[in-house]
């Protein structure tokens, strides 16, 4: 029974093993060690990864000579059960050029990206009218066209917002900023009830906006009551929501909503310094400390209701006197390292560790099953027949687990922390990872039955964009802090089945979910870029972040990163600009500029700014460094219209030229009209990268001159030697 005697196709990742070009005859390896043979067909085509906003990259012509022993591919192809399930390659995405290369680990990977995702969202939403959030819409489909509808809900337009700061953080392109500081002020003036009296406020789940002719919108049978703040329009009338409409949820205030909604105000606060967005987050705190929190057993409970603000009202239903991964592990990578990274606020710290000792302490089952425990009674005895989740497992919360525990632990020294999260990083890949194929599954039976290997899914074996968000983050900080190779392993194979499959090359932005294959899952809700569940943060987090570990913890390089506070907003006029929380003493600032001029006056082991006595806007950019280690050479590049600007740092010596060239390449397939070279961190040129240079120029069309931005004295120098000069403009 259940002989595979028919064809089928699937996909198979991993290192290349053996290579014979001549007898047509290769074999991988994957991650988990089990090695399938293949061969090449006259059809087979083959790529590289490309980012966001890069063209087809062909390697069809050279793909035999590039399966060599050890690179990591892609190869989708079909089984064929006549020889003996032979493996016929139809397609193959190369993770990198060369052997041991990932592209993703560029320095400027994740920096593109995001702002490939801000473009995307920025048209969708606003086009190229002016950013009016009441033009929002939750709903956007495939192409980023917006699905009609007379609602909006806090969470979704709080995750742009978070979105669009954190592009500027790493860009500080001011569109985005306007974008962030719009939507803040939109979130505030009509989705915030503030409770003077009890010094709270409260997030509304939704809006909804109807005209003036008591015309029922959404199918809605409330009754029409008067417009809350601001409503102030003779077109436009507003319908408050203070309760949840979604069914997991109904007629309650979820803690996950409220928790979001302090994510794109957090973010913009980091940013700005702005004190009524932070008087909104504090009476937000307020509220959890009064209504949500268990002051007896500990924790966050899930749900209160939207009346009494009782956690324990019978009107709660299945949700009375509960707690879950939500509501007491998504305060911190929501919204409260954030917070604690612009204050350093010992309330904020200690709100954080709180968090981290309930889940280590409560969510930890491993007698029973590889897979933490999510929901709870009051008590913390386990609830296993809640909803949908029942006793089942969300894969990307426990790798979510591990990754935010790493980071507390860079304030709270913990080995309960650590040895949790390395026990996360040891079971995932086996019970929750996808070994054959690659990513990370969804939602699996947490227990295994007698005679079962592997965990059955609870609806599909499809691969959401969020879980594999969580399992790259959480890899890249336990390499970046723990320095096993293993987890840097798992962190390049995440982020490679992330970068070949889940990014949309034709309409923009991520795909919501793929097959196990990674083709694209285009039904219902999940064909589309905007939803309930899906908007502007988890992909531009991950950009973030994934920047942050890779160039600050792995690979050593330098970033810049951008703010715009009105320094007497904030206390002492202090700018706090650490990225993350990362390992004490492991990055420094290395320059600062504001408003575009040198400044000096900041606390580089601190990561502090002390900032000059002003009451308007300054634009604040920071580099910051790795202490140890520091790549001796780095070129990132910027595009803009006709122009490509390339920025070289340290010294270029031959180590350096690979990098120099597969960026010099770049430039002259796009063949700019105009040429810059800023190299005001450049220390010291070879005769190597003069030459490169030299052929860079040969090969440009443009009849414009290069531009030699910021050389010191000795580099124009070395210009001169070469008698290149002539062709170019110093600047």
């Amino acid at each position: 029974m259940n002989n595979l005697n028919f064809s089928f196709s699937d996909l198979i990742t991993g290192y290349v093993k053996s290579a014979n070009k001549e007898s047509n005859s290769y074999s991988v390896e994957t991650s988990d060690g089990n090695v399938f043979s293949f061969i090449l067909t006259d059809n087979t085509y083959a790529e590289m990864i490309r980012n966001l906003g890069e063209s087809f990259i062909d390697c069809t012509s050279q793909m035999a000579d590039m399966l060599t022993a050890g690179r990591h591919v892609f190869l989708y192809g079909v089984f064929y059960p006549d020889q003996e399930n032979m493996f016929e390659v139809k397609h193959i995405v190369f993770s990198g050029k060369h052997g041991n290369d990932f592209v993703f680990e560029k320095q400027d990977w994740w920096i593109k990206q995001i702002s490939q995702l801000a473009d995307f969202y920025l048209n969708a939403q606003f086009g190229t009218e002016t950013v009016d959030f009441k033009n929002y819409r939750t709903m956007l489909n495939l192409y980023g066209q917006k699905i009609d509808s007379t609602r909006q809900e806090t969470d979704t337009i709080s995750r742009l917002v978070y979105g669009f700061a954190s592009a500027y953080m790493m860009t500080g392109n001011e569109k985005y900023l306007e974008v962030a500081e719009k939507g803040s002020q939109y979130l505030r003036d009509h989705f915030c009830m503030v409770d003077s009296l009890d010094d709270i406020c409260y997030w509304y789940h939704a809006v909804e906006f109807g005209d003036t002719h008591n015309k029922k919108v959404m199918g809605s049978n409330m009754p029409d009551v008067p417009g809350f703040r601001k409503a102030n329009t003779q077109t436009v009338r507003e319908r408050k929501m203070i309760a949840s409409e979604f069914g997991d949820d109904y007629d309650a205030i979820p803690a996950y909503e409220q928790i979001y909604a302090l994510a794109g105000l957090t973010q913009t606060y980091r940013i700005t310094g702005n004190t009524i967005i932070r008087d909104a987050i504090d009476k937000t705190l307020n509220l959890f400390e009064k209504y949500y929190k268990d002051h007896e057993k500990g924790g966050y409970f899930s749900h209160i209701d939207p009346i009494t603000f009782d956690a324990r009202s019978e009107g709660l239903g299945r949700n009375r006197a509960k707690k879950n991964w939500n509501s007491v592990g998504d305060h911190a990578p929501a919204y409260l390292i954030n917070l604690l990274l612009a204050t350093g606020k010992e309330e904020h710290k200690q709100m954080l560790i709180d968090t981290a000792e309930s889940i280590t302490n409560h969510f930890q089952d491993y007698d029973e099953s590889a897979f933490v425990q999510e929901k709870f009674f009051e008590d913390w005895s386990h609830d296993k027949t809640w909803g949908w989740q029942q006793n089942r497992g969300v894969v990307g919360h426990n790798l979510k687990i591990a990754w935010n525990l790493m980071r507390v632990v860079n304030i709270y020294p913990s080995e309960d922390y650590v040895k949790f999260s390395r026990k996360i990083a040891e079971l995932m890949p086996k019970h929750g990872g996808d070994n054959q194929r690659g990513g990370w599954y969804d939602v699996v039976e947490r227990e295994l039955k007698e005679g079962e290997d592997i965990h059955r899914y609870a609806w599909h074996d499809r691969k959401a964009w969020w879980q594999q968000e969580q399992g790259i983050l959480a890899y890249l900080i336990l390499n970046g802090i723990e320095k096993d190779e293993a987890y840097l392993k798992y962190a390049r194979e995440s982020s490679a089945f992330y970068n070949a499959w889940f990014l949309d090359h034709d309409s923009g932005a991520v795909y919501f979910n793929v097959l196990a294959n990674g083709i694209p899952y285009l039904l219902g809700n999940e064909r589309n870029k905007g939803s309930h569940s899906m908007s502007g943060y988890h992909s531009f987090e991950l950009c973030y972040l994934a920047s942050v570990y890779t160039n600050l913890l792995i690979t050593k390089q330098p970033m810049d990163f951008y703010f715009k506070p009105t320094p007497n907003s904030l206390e002492d006029r202090i700018l706090r600009v650490a990225p993350d929380l990362l390992p004490v003493g492991s990055i420094e600032i290395e320059s600062v500029t504001i408003d575009g001029v040198s400044y000096s006056d900041f606390n580089a082991a601190e990561l502090s700014i002390n900032l000059p006595v002003s009451d308007v806007p300054v634009k604040v950019k920071v580099t910051i460094v790795p202490t140890v280690g520091l790549a001796h050479f780095n070129v990132t590049s910027t595009v803009s219209s006709d122009k490509i600007t390339l920025k070289l740092t340290g010294s270029l010596d031959s180590h350096g030229i690979p990098f120099l060239r597969e960026e010099l390449e770049n430039v002259i397939q796009a063949q700019p009209k105009f040429f810059v070279l800023d190299v005001t961190s450049l220390t010291q040129i070879s005769a190597l990268g003069m030459r490169a240079l030299i052929f860079a120029k040969q090969k440009l069309a443009t009849e414009e001159s290069m531009i030699i931005l910021g050389a010191s004295a000795e580099v124009k120098a070395l210009f001169d030697d070469q008698e290149f000069s002539e062709e170019l403009i110093f600047i």
